[in-house]
């Protein structure tokens, strides 16, 4: 027998409750889901702080989505159905119903964390990183549920912002009120769109550009001024010190010259080129890439045996390793180019600035092409071009399709694409049928090929021709697999076996896996070497795959590796 105490007791908790939070509780059900979902292994591991807030925001979604199911079923689907008055509940059982409910979604949820806690240590176990505790990531769950209170809050706020709207145009204007609510509801709903589209995104990138180009201004303590004539910003150059930025500073400070190329191939080398203009350098990107020009003039770059185009990533970053392993394979006879397109990081400029690393990409490259054609051709250096992540996207804006860059260049690389580069996408759209996404294989190979490792870069009696393309892309890599479309639509990447460094376990979940992988961006270089974003010496394997030099040896090819991986080691200790 249930006591009139048990029962009064119930009520009263549970009529508390609702009078303070006005709980939706087919909204907390499916927020549950959402939340259990997000748990779920993604690309890379991920600590309590970005398990928490992804694992929020998925939560509140479904929350949002819970009360839309409630309504749709309250005012299209109750009316028409009608059920036994033995059915229905009274007031303090449905009071019990309630709290179970809601004890239920907490047990489920506290599980999940736990199971998803083993998962993350099975993520780090396959990347070869440090694991964590199951106590610690518990703390997901508190700041899930404060993401989650925040994001109710403001939509609630919201909710009595076009009410009063309404209000006021029935006081005032004397609008009926099922019409002034819809009035209210597009007003509040154009006013938050012009603010987050217009006003608040302009101030947002404004502010950003200024306080990255305050840091743009900043220079290491151990980037100094070359005084060797065949770089940019050294008292012969073009291009003045003080206005390359703090990426271009550091790029053309750092790395090997003659006398260590000598030390690690035991061979004669040249001083290697060096061409960078910052956006300071020159009053707009077709100046700042005629500049360029007039540097590689100046350097006698079209001299040499290799001549590479790179378009930087957002802040005008150059992958350190990708450069040095090009010197060390030429000897240092060799000249590379690049330009800064914006202060930002990569992830704010593919938000705002994807259509200048384009233009920058195609201004430079189209400029060197120009002077490099006009040559001879038996006195042309051999013409590379190479983009990662941003820059990829950047690099392909100067080029057509596969036959332009046939015609133009003598080989290209790039690494880590973002899943929207336009050609990158014809060719994993076209692969051949049975290769699977994260490794596509595309005509046969025979001049586009896709590597995660030294081993995809050759197959035993496949023909690669010349001008030879080649893309490296990890199957956890963030930047290639992230797209607006993991909303709504299960991708190839995720229906084929997965990875060697991806967990079996990783499934697709409408809205939740979009939110997954974003949060996996911020994630993309905190993993080991060969894993994420971090591809480390395998650029010196694909360079090699794609223009090996004659006295290129395996023996070499291992003491440049471990010149490579110390030189990284010193460039993260003294940047």
């Amino acid at each position: 027998m249930v006591t009139a105490e048990l029962r009064d007791g119930a009520g009263r908790v549970v009529g508390l409750v609702e009078r303070f939070f006005h709980p939706n509780y087919v909204g907390l059900v499916v927020a549950t889901l959402f939340f259990c979902w997000s748990l779920t292994p993604s690309l890379l591991p991920r600590d309590w702080l970005f398990q928490g807030l992804v694992s929020g925001v998925n939560a509140a979604i479904g929350y949002g989505v819970g009360c839309l199911l409630d309504l749709a079923y309250g005012k299209w689907i109750a009316p028409r159905v009608q059920l036994p008055a033995a059915l229905a509940l009274p007031g303090w059982l449905a009071g019990v119903v309630k709290t179970l409910v809601v004890l239920a979604c907490v047990v489920v949820a506290i599980v999940m964390l736990v199971q998803s806690a083993r998962w993350q240590r099975e993520i780090t176990a396959l990347m070869g990183m440090d694991q964590t505790t199951t106590s610690g990531y518990l703390r997901t769950g508190a700041l899930s549920a404060a993401v989650v209170a925040v994001v109710i809050g403001l939509f609630r706020a919201a909710r009595w912002l076009v009410r009063w709207v309404a209000g006021e145009l029935v006081k005032w204007v004397r609008v009926p009120r099922r019409i002034a609510l819809p009035i209210g509801f597009v007003t509040v709903a154009v006013v938050a769109v012009l603010l987050g589209n217009g006003v608040l995104v302009r101030v947002f990138f404004d502010a950003a550009n200024s306080a990255f180009s305050v840091r743009n201004s900043n220079t290491s303590p151990n980037a100094t001024q070359p005084q060797l004539p065949e770089r940019s910003g050294s008292p012969a150059s073009l291009a003045a010190w003080d206005t390359l930025g703090s990426e271009g500073r550091w790029f053309v400070s750092y790395g090997p010259d003659a006398a260590a190329i000598e030390r690690v191939t035991e061979k004669p080398a040249r001083e290697p080129i060096r061409v960078y203009t910052g956006l300071e350098s020159a009053v707009d990107p077709e100046a700042q890439a005629e500049l360029a020009i007039d540097e590689l003039e100046r350097t006698k770059a079209f001299e040499r045996k290799v001549l590479v185009v790179v378009t930087t990533t957002g802040t005008g970053w150059v992958d350190s390793t990708s450069v040095e392993s090009i010197e060390m394979m030429f000897g240092g006879d060799t000249a590379v180019v690049a330009t800064q397109y914006s202060y930002l990081p990569s992830v704010l400029s593919f938000l705002s600035d994807r259509a200048k690393a384009t233009e920058a990409g195609k201004l430079l490259f189209d400029k060197v092409y120009e002077h490099w054609s006009a040559r001879p051709a038996e006195l042309r250096p051999k013409l590379l071009v190479y983009g990662e992540s941003l820059g990829s996207q950047g690099s392909e804006g100067a080029f057509s399709g596969l036959a332009d860059l046939r015609t133009r260049t003598d080989g290209v690389l790039w690494v880590g694409p973002p899943n929207s580069n336009r050609i990158w996408r014809e060719f994993v759209t076209r692969r051949d049928p049975g290769s699977p996404e994260i490794l596509p294989t595309y005509a046969d190979d025979l001049v586009v090929r896709f590597a995660d490792e030294r081993a995809n870069l050759w197959q035993a009696g496949a023909t690669w021709l010349d001008p030879r393309v080649l893309y490296l892309q990890h199957a956890t890599d963030p930047v290639v697999w992230w797209s607006p479309d993991l909303l709504f639509d299960e991708p190839d990447w995720l229906r084929e076996p997965p990875g060697p460094d991806v967990s079996p376990r990783m499934g697709w979940y409408p809205i939740v896996t979009f939110w997954q992988v974003a949060a996996d961006l911020p994630n993309a270089q905190r993993v080991s070497d060969g894993h994420g974003h971090r591809y480390g010496t395998l650029v010196l394997d694909a360079w090699v795959a794609i223009a090996q030099p004659p006295d290129w040896t395996a023996e070499l090819s291992d003491r440049v590796r471990r010149y490579l991986e110390e030189s990284a080691d010193r460039e993260r200790e003294l940047k």
